[in-house]
């Protein structure tokens, strides 16, 4: 072999990029949104007069684009629940056995009653934390006292 002679490319293996996202910034906008909203400015006024007119004229169409702006859809209901005090942890069987009748009486989706016992289940971490805690510095005043 030629001492002059090219050596071959070592081939790369595993991940040959660097770490992170190179891709699209945050908060950039495609070129087609910038054109778009360049046209709309200034003429948002003109343009919202037009479709509350086409709404008061029966435009079903203008009518619901109208009604969604002043009435969003919402996301989620408020529910009326009757939930058992719970102070401790001995009460979150209860508490989730209520949950669990509620869903089976129809008063409660499933998924809002999932939503309700990871309520119940953060409660209980906390309530089991502050517990440890306490039991924790008590151990260590023994421990120092001693």
């Amino acid at each position: 072999m030629k001492a002059d002679a090219p050596t071959p490319a070592k081939k790369v293996r595993g991940k040959p990029f660097a770490k992170g996202n190179p891709g699209r910034q945050p908060g950039s906008r495609n070129t087609a949104t910038k054109a778009a909203e360049a046209l709309l400015e200034g003429e948002a006024e003109a343009l919202t007069r037009k479709a509350i007119d086409q709404a008061k004229a029966g435009d079903m169409t203008a009518l619901k684009l109208c009604l969604d702006r002043l009435v969003p859809v919402r996301r989620e209901r408020t529910i009326s629940f009757d939930m058992p005090k719970v102070a401790g942890a001995a009460d979150h069987p209860g508490a989730l056995l209520a949950v669990l009748e509620a869903v089976a009486a129809g008063d409660l989706t499933p998924g809002e009653a999932q939503a309700l016992a990871g309520i119940l289940k953060e409660h209980r971490a906390a309530i089991e934390t502050t517990e440890l805690a306490s039991r924790l510095d008590a151990l260590e005043e023994k421990v120092v006292s001693k």
